[in-house]
C-alpha cells in the first residue's frame, strides 16, 4: 500500500511539472505573438508616417504647380476694347464710396511754405547763368566755374587737369583738396592764378602728403536770378501764364494744393470702397504682369506658396483701384475718344511712338489708363 501511495505521489509531481512547462510554453508563444503584433503595428505606423510625408511633399508640389503664376506682359488681358474690366458689373462687384460728399480737411491739402520755396528756388536755379563780367569778385558761397592744370614738382599728374571742360565748385563746400576753394576768394572772372595745396595723408597712395600747384583760370561766376516781376514777365509769362511774382506764387501754391487734393481724394475713395467680387481673369492677368516685373529685379522666391499669396494681395489692390475708377467713370457718365487720343499723341510724339505703345501695352490698357485719368480729373474737379 505504501509503495502504491508513493507511486501516485510521484506521478502527480511529474504531471505538475509537465503542466508548468506547457504554461511557460504558452506564455512564450503569446509573448512572441504580442511582439510580432507590436512590430507589425510599429512598422505600419512608420510606413504611414513616411507615406503621409511623401504624399504631403507630392501634394505640396502639385499645389504649387496649380497656383504658380506664369509671368507675362499681356497688359490688355482681362479688358474689353474700351478699357473696361471683362465680365465685371461695377454696380454689383463693388460698393463705391460716396465720392460726391467727401469732407476734405484743408490743412491736409494746402501747400506748405517749405515746398513752395523749394519749387521757386529750383525754378530759379534752372535759369542760372555764367557771368563773366570782370567787375565781379568771387566771395564765399559763390559757385564758380574754373579750369585747372595740377602739377607736382613741375610734372602734371593724372586726374589733375580739367581738360578745358570747365568745373563748377561752390566756395566753402569743401569739395576740393586742402584750402583750394578759399584761395579763389577775391579773384575775378578771366583771371589766372596759382593755387598751392597739400594733399592729405589719407589720400590715394600716389598723391598722399604731396605738395601740388594748380594753374587755375576763372571762367566766371554762376549767378542765380532774383525773383522779380520783370523776371516773371520775361521768362514765365508764356509757360506758366503769369506776369507777376504774386501770380506765380499763387500758381505754385495752387498746383501743390491740387496735387495734395488729388492724393487725398484718390486714397479716400479707394480705402472707403469695398470689393464684393474680384474679376478672376483680370486678377490672373495682373498677377502675371506683377510677377514679370518681380522676375526682372533678380530676386529669388524662397517660399512659392507665401509668394503667391502676397502676389494675389498686390493684384487685388491694383484691381480694386481699377474697379473704383471705372465705377466713378461710369457713375459720372464720363466718356473719351481713344482715336482722338492717338491722333493727338501721333501729332505730338510721332507715329512710331504711338505704334510702339500700342504694341507694348495694347489699346485696351491705354484706354483703361485714359478712363482712370478722366475719373480722377472729374473727382478732383468736384472739390476745387
Amino acid at each position: 500500500m505504501a509503495k502504491n501511495k508513493t507511486t501516485q505521489t510521484n506521478t502527480g509531481t511529474e504531471m505538475s511539472k509537465s503542466k508548468a512547462k506547457r504554461e511557460e510554453r504558452r506564455k512564450q508563444v503569446q509573448k512572441a505573438k504580442r511582439d510580432a503584433r507590436a512590430a507589425r503595428i510599429v512598422g505600419t505606423a512608420v510606413a504611414l508616417v513616411v507615406g503621409v510625408a511623401i504624399v504631403a511633399a507630392v501634394g505640396r508640389q502639385l499645389y504649387i504647380l496649380a497656383i504658380r503664376t506664369t509671368p507675362g506682359t499681356e497688359y490688355s488681358a482681362g479688358l474689353t476694347a474700351d478699357g473696361r474690366i471683362e465680365n465685371a458689373d461695377m454696380k454689383t462687384a463693388l460698393t463705391l464710396a460716396d465720392y460726391k460728399n467727401i469732407s476734405v480737411p484743408e490743412d491736409e491739402v494746402a501747400a506748405t511754405q517749405e515746398e513752395v520755396e523749394e519749387e521757386i528756388n529750383s525754378m530759379l536755379e534752372s535759369y542760372k547763368e555764367l557771368k563773366t563780367d570782370a567787375d565781379l569778385t568771387i566771395a564765399d558761397g559763390d559757385e564758380v566755374n574754373i579750369d585747372y592744370v595740377g602739377t607736382v614738382d613741375g610734372v602734371e599728374f593724372e586726374g589733375g587737369n580739367s581738360g578745358g571742360a570747365g568745373y563748377d565748385v561752390t566756395i566753402g563746400s569743401g569739395s576740393l583738396v586742402d584750402d583750394f576753394e578759399q584761395q579763389l576768394i577775391g579773384h575775378k572772372p578771366g583771371e589766372e592764378l596759382t593755387v598751392e595745396v597739400t594733399f592729405p595723408e589719407d589720400y590715394n597712395e600716389e598723391m598722399a602728403g604731396k605738395d601740388a600747384s594748380f594753374a587755375v583760370t576763372v571762367n566766371g561766376i554762376n549767378k542765380t536770378p532774383e525773383l522779380t516781376d520783370d523776371f516773371v514777365a520775361e521768362n514765365l509769362a508764356d509757360t506758366e501764364e503769369v506776369s507777376t511774382v504774386a501770380e506765380y506764387r499763387a500758381k505754385v501754391e495752387g498746383d501743390f494744393r491740387k496735387e495734395h487734393l488729388r492724393d487725398y481724394l484718390t486714397d479716400y475713395v479707394v480705402e472707403n470702397s469695398t470689393v464684393n467680387t474680384y474679376p478672376s481673369k483680370y486678377i490672373k492677368a495682373t498677377k502675371s504682369i506683377l510677377k514679370y516685373g518681380d522676375n526682372n529685379t533678380g530676386s529669388e522666391i524662397e517660399d512659392e506658396i507665401a509668394y503667391e499669396k502676397e502676389l494675389t494681395g498686390r493684384a487685388e489692390e491694383q484691381a480694386k483701384e481699377a474697379m473704383v475708377y471705372q465705377a466713378i467713370f461710369e457713375d459720372a457718365g464720363l466718356s473719351f475718344d481713344i482715336d482722338t487720343f492717338f491722333a493727338e499723341q501721333t501729332e505730338e510724339m510721332g507715329e512710331e511712338y504711338v505704334d510702339s505703345i500700342k504694341e507694348m501695352y495694347g489699346e485696351a490698357f491705354i484706354a483703361q489708363s485714359e478712363m482712370r485719368q478722366a475719373a480722377i480729373e472729374h473727382l478732383v474737379g468736384l472739390y476745387q
